[in-house]
Order: structure tokens, then C-alpha cells, then sequence
């Protein structure tokens, strides 16, 4: 599915949020930076935005993996575009078989994609165990608003604006449909913040963006 819509990804996660992803991958960056971490792994790295950004961050190396080679390919031309070749190597992976010895990660980062998890605790498992004692996690992911008044619009637009969105700008519309319907689904705010906990996760944050249509989860391994 992700293959089939890598050309025009970027492009659409740009109208859908109004741009509001541009600000919250320098929101995770601000949020690393203070971490100053040395190795980061980006799970789900699609087209490398978020790898790209972290590589702002001194001293890091950043490995981007994902499961859709033709959203690594996207990444790997933004990656020699920018001359990042030496900080930032794309791989093919399953986020739920990391191929990485444990402790291995000061930093993982997952944009947009522990909601397309099989097994959602089994891939947070494998973030946990690749992640040093002292490692951060930080999630960026679709939150439905707890506010009724705000959930209702949130909601109206998903329902309709973003499948259309996906049926006049892309060649798989089935593919947004089901985005929409994987974003109404998750357990998103304090519920997911207990399945972090569940998978071994201390000290969770939740910060809230756009009025709680999205939101960055940061949690600690000890």
C-alpha cells in the first residue's frame, strides 16, 4: 500500500495537516536535541523527514527503516539532494524483527507509523530492547481530540476531506480511506500511553498538537 503511494506522500501529508508537520518534526528535533544522542534509529522512516530533521542534531548518525522500499527510494534522493549520505543510511526492515543487538540506540523515533503496527506491542517491544538503559522513545502519531466539540469537526473532516483528498490527488484512494479509518482507531492520549507502559515504558508524555488531532509521546526505557 505504501508503495503505491510514495510519489505523491509527502505532497498529501502537506495539504491533510495544513502543514503542521513540518513544525512537529522541529518539535521532535528540539525535543532530541537536548537528548544529544549519538545513535538514532527512525522506525517507520517513510520518506526520511524526520531522519533528515534529526540529523540537524551534532555528532548523530541516524539509520531510517522501513518496510516500503519505494518510500525508501523517495528518501535516499532527499538524503544525495542534501548531501547527507554520511549521516543518514536507509534500510529495508521489519519494525517488529529489528535486526539490531539490544542497548543498541540512544534514540528511536517513529513518525506516522506504530499505528500500521501488525502487532503494536510487539513492535514497541522492539524499540524497548534496541534502546539503551538510559534510551528515549518519541512517537509521533494521529490522536482523535478528547474535546466533544473539537472531536466532532475532527471527525467530519477525516470522514470525508482527507478520503476525498486521497481520491482527487492519488492512484490509490483505498489507501487513505484506510489511514483514516487506522488514525479513528488507535488507542491514541492516556490509552496509549498505558500500552507504552504495558511494554515496559517509564515516565510517558503526551504533548497534544493541533488541538489534539495528533500528538508526540515521549517515554523513557528506565
Amino acid at each position: 500500500m505504501f508503495d503505491s503511494i510514495s510519489f505523491e506522500y509527502d505532497k498529501l501529508n502537506r495539504l491533510i495537516s495544513a502543514g503542521n508537520d513540518v513544525k512537529w518534526r522541529k518539535k521532535i528535533h528540539k525535543i532530541a536535541k537536548k537528548l544529544n544522542p549519538k545513535n538514532i534509529l527512525d522506525v517507520a522512516t517513510g520518506t526520511a523527514d524526520i531522519a533528515i530533521e534529526l540529523s540537524k542534531i551534532k555528532d548523530s548518525k541516524i539509520i531510517g527503516l522501513d518496510i516500503s522500499e519505494k518510500m525508501l527510494n523517495v528518501g535516499r534522493t532527499k538524503i544525495l539532494n542534501k548531501n547527507l549520505s554520511e549521516k543518514i543510511s536507509l534500510i529495508s526492515g521489519d519494525a517488529e524483527k529489528l535486526k539490531f543487538n539490544d542497548n543498541h540506540f540512544d534514540l528511536v523515533t517513529i513518525g506516522f507509523g506504530v499505528r500500521n503496527f501488525q502487532n503494536l506491542e510487539k513492535g514497541l517491544k522492539e524499540s524497548y530492547r534496541v534502546l539503551t538503559n538510559e534510551g528515549t522513545l518519541i512517537i509521533l502519531e494521529t490522536s482523535v481530540p478528547e474535546n466533544k466539540f473539537i472531536k466532532f469537526f475532527y471527525l467530519m473532516f477525516s470522514r470525508t476531506i482527507i478520503p476525498l483528498i486521497g481520491s482527487i490527488f492519488s492512484k490509490d484512494n483505498k489507501a487513505y480511506s484506510y489511514l483514516q479509518k487506522s488514525a479513528e482507531e488507535f488507542p491514541s492520549g492516556k490509552n496509549f500511553a498505558g500500552v507504552l507502559q504495558n511494554c515496559g515504558f517509564n515516565n510517558v508524555q503526551i504533548l497534544p498538537q493541533m488541538m489534539g488531532a495528533s500528538s508526540i509521546y515521549i517515554a523513557k526505557k528506565h
